[in-house]
């Protein structure tokens, strides 16, 4: 069975983002992103959206130029076209060779779809994108079916542990003070730290704490 993981992240006012910067302008939500390229012209693209919103500026505030180039009702298609490899957010995952497979936006928060190919594909998409983003999102992993029964990833936001948390679950961890048995006591990697045991007790007592509430928050949700 294949071990893809289907992701979903949230950016919110990610650089150089044109569908992000229209949608704020007019206070909407934009839906349905789709680009091309002309063979002749490999250097550009040309991208379309569908922006709903109230009502429409005359310009807009962006870093290249939209044309209006169709109505469905209330909402408005925008085109728009650029160099390629400008850096984007969904080129930036479109890199490791993981199409987009989905883009909206609501006002400035950008959310993007894709599949990676296993957890070290994630793992190197989710990095590139928090090393340009620093407000990332990760709102939903999917791993492919296996043995018929869906399996659910749960991804902690390492942003949420403080340097000293994180310094002590990776030195713990390394040590092996997680296994069974233990190759080392708290004594032990306490030390290693250069803390005592009373401290390093408290800060793993508090990075654990905020494991297994984002786990179990998923899991009630």
């Amino acid at each position: 069975m294949p071990s893809g993981i289907r992701a979903e992240v949230k950016l919110i006012d990610p650089d150089g983002c044109v569908v992000t910067q229209a949608a704020t302008a007019a206070s909407g939500t934009v839906q349905s992103v789709s680009k091309s390229v002309n063979p002749d012209r490999p250097e550009r693209v040309s991208e379309e959206f569908v922006l709903q919103a109230g009502e429409y500026p005359d310009e807009f505030e962006t870093d290249v130029e939209l044309s209006s180039v169709f109505s469905y009702g209330s909402s408005e298609v925008y085109r728009f076209d650029r160099e390629l490899g400008r850096g984007c957010p969904c080129e930036r995952i479109e890199r490791h060779d993981s199409p987009v497979i989905d883009v909206h936006a609501d006002e400035s928060a950008l959310f993007l779809t894709f599949h990676a190919p296993d957890m070290e594909g994630l793992q190197a998409i989710i990095g590139d994108l928090r090393r340009r983003y620093s407000n990332l999102d990760v709102q939903r992993l999917l791993q492919s079916q296996q043995d018929r029964a869906e399996q659910q990833l749960v991804f902690v936001d390492r942003s949420t542990l403080t340097d000293r948390q994180l310094e002590v679950l990776e030195t713990a961890h390394g040590m092996g003070y997680f296994e069974h048995p233990k190759r080392a006591n708290a004594s032990e990697v306490a030390d290693e730290l250069g803390i005592s045991g009373t401290t390093f007790s408290e800060h793993l007592s508090a990075a654990q704490t905020k494991l297994l509430d984002a786990i179990l928050e998923y899991e009630s949700g």
